[in-house]
């Protein structure tokens, strides 16, 4: 028998399965005290084998993306785990499609969610090369009641087609099933074929991992770097008609809050540790706007390789999570555990970004005999290794 994840790429199997609704009915209707053993073997007395798993692979997909708040309706769309992984989340999606107008192409389309969203004020052509895909997308669509707005092909975008109207592409991270591709010379469609695309349509955006080498790879753009809840989820190139008057901006989401600049327009002081330390938002990192956002809220930094800014006032920032600090001791393992004492700490959060530090280690040796939380931030500061010792602000919320 095919493993799941290609059972569900298998078209006639799909159609099938759609078709099976009694199937459902009798995976809804299962006891939670019933085990996955003993249900499989009676759905397949039922059932042919294939079918049954594909329907219990997809019950998990389906629980996972509701779980992890991925789609508003989750419950009733159709996943393969790779399609999930790699869908853009609702919130960011939707994001996105706010630039859109008139017709779209969706090329690498995947489950759709990206066409879902151009599709609730914009006509959107989704392409994959993947039949499957294709009817996913249409039925994600018919979840979301916008299957009208939809029309979907199988091809390969690279071929020459229709360019008019606007682009938005997915490539593919992980070509032939492999691991997932950092450098976008590796993913397909591959670098050149995504600068033709820019030649080729009068607008768009690429949607890249965040991790992605994009810097320095495409002229005229906006790069712009998404969060959602303090994640940084996506690198969206914009290019033509769609790109904005500045080469990079970072957006937070839910809040919707954007900075848009140019990295080398500011520079701030380097500081020791004020009243409270600040752990901005990895999309104003990952955008190389900390500079930008540390000027406009009069903060320094604590060096040149830490992206922790400090200040003598509480922040409330979609930007930034505060911290009070109470002192700054040496990183060693005797005055950790001498500040946790003088702090009554019962329990401790260990933040660092850049120094090499074993964060299981450290707390295993912590004498956490108190009752106050507290966090313990590991950072250069002036050059030196240091441990700030601080307090989450009441404000600021939890990671």
């Amino acid at each position: 028998m095919s493993e799941p994840s290609q059972i569900l790429d298998e078209p006639a199997l799909l159609k099938a399965l759609r078709a099976s609704a009694s199937l459902f009915e009798e995976i809804a209707r299962a006891k939670p005290t019933e085990k996955e053993f003993h249900l499989q073997q009676r759905l397949r007395d039922e059932f042919p084998v294939e079918m049954v798993v594909a329907a219990l692979t997809l019950r998990d997909l389906r629980c996972k993306a509701a779980a992890s708040q991925k789609f508003t309706r989750a419950e009733q769309m159709w996943f393969t785990p790779t399609g999930l992984e790699q869908a853009t989340a609702e919130p960011v999606a939707r994001h996105k499609a706010r630039r859109f107008e008139g017709p779209v192409w969706d090329y690498c389309c995947g489950i759709g969610g990206d066409s879902l969203a151009l599709a609730e004020h914009c006509d959107v052509h989704s392409v994959d090369l993947d039949p499957a895909m294709c009817l996913r997308t249409e039925w994600n669509a018919e979840v979301y009641g916008i299957r009208d707005r939809i029309r979907t092909a199988v091809a390969d975008v690279t071929l020459p087609g229709d360019r008019n109207g606007l682009l938005h592409i997915d490539p593919d991270r992980r070509p032939g099933g492999q691991q997932r591709m950092r450098r976008i010379e590796d993913c397909s469609p591959n670098l050149d074929a995504l600068r033709t695309f820019m030649s080729e349509f009068r607008g768009g955006a690429i949607k890249l991992s965040p991790a992605s080498n994009f810097g320095g790879k495409f002229s005229n753009v906006e790069i712009e770097l998404v969060s959602l809840h303090g994640e940084c989820k996506e690198a969206t190139i914009w290019f033509g008609e769609l790109a904005g008057d500045q080469p990079f901006r970072a957006t937070s989401l839910p809040s919707r809050e954007t900075i848009a600049a140019d990295p080398l327009s500011a520079r701030v002081d380097i500081t020791s540790s004020r009243a409270f330390v600040f752990d901005p938002d990895p999309a104003i990192v990952r955008a190389g706007l900390l500079d930008v956002l540390a000027e406009r809220l009069q903060l320094t930094r604590l060096d040149d390789a830490e992206e922790y800014l400090t200040g003598d006032q509480p922040l409330r920032s979609p930007w930034l999570q505060t911290f009070r600090v109470r002192e700054v001791i040496p990183n060693n393992d005797r005055e950790v555990r001498a500040a946790c004492r003088r702090g009554g700490f019962g329990a401790v959060e260990i933040k660092c970004r850049h120094l090499p530090i074993e964060v299981e280690r450290v707390r295993r040796k912590l004498p956490l005999e108190g009752s106050r939380p507290g966090v313990l931030i590991f950072a250069r500061v002036l050059g030196k290794a240091q441990v700030i010792v601080c307090e989450r602000n009441a404000e600021s919320p939890l990671e």
